[in-house]
């Protein structure tokens, strides 16, 4: 998948999104947004491992609910780095993929 695809991608749904419910997505809007999402997976999480309560879910609408999840939290780091400015793919290859073998 090639992340700055993704960005155009889903920056239209997010200010979509942004703009219906009154929302300025500002920098802070942005950390706080990733925030939000990191703990939605972390509540996917817990529950899927059964370290929380499942309130009902079935094993499989825990699993497609924790990788929903996931998915949120990627496309808000994209949704960032787009903000900033930051090409994801080019830090990924400075950052992690300097150490491959």
């Amino acid at each position: 998948m090639d992340l700055r695809q993704l960005a155009a991608e889903i920056e239209p749904i997010s200010s979509q999104y942004a703009d219906k419910l009154g929302i300025e997505r500002d920098d802070t809007w942005f950390l706080l947004k990733l925030q939000e999402e990191l703990g939605e997976l972390t509540q996917a999480f817990l529950m899927r491992s059964g370290r929380a309560r499942t309130k009902g879910r079935t094993a499989d609408e825990l699993d497609a609910g924790f990788r929903e999840e996931l998915a949120d939290v990627l496309c808000h780091v994209v949704l960032m780095a787009h903000h900033h400015g930051v090409d994801l793919e080019a830090e990924v290859a400075r950052k992690w993929l300097a150490w491959k073998r």
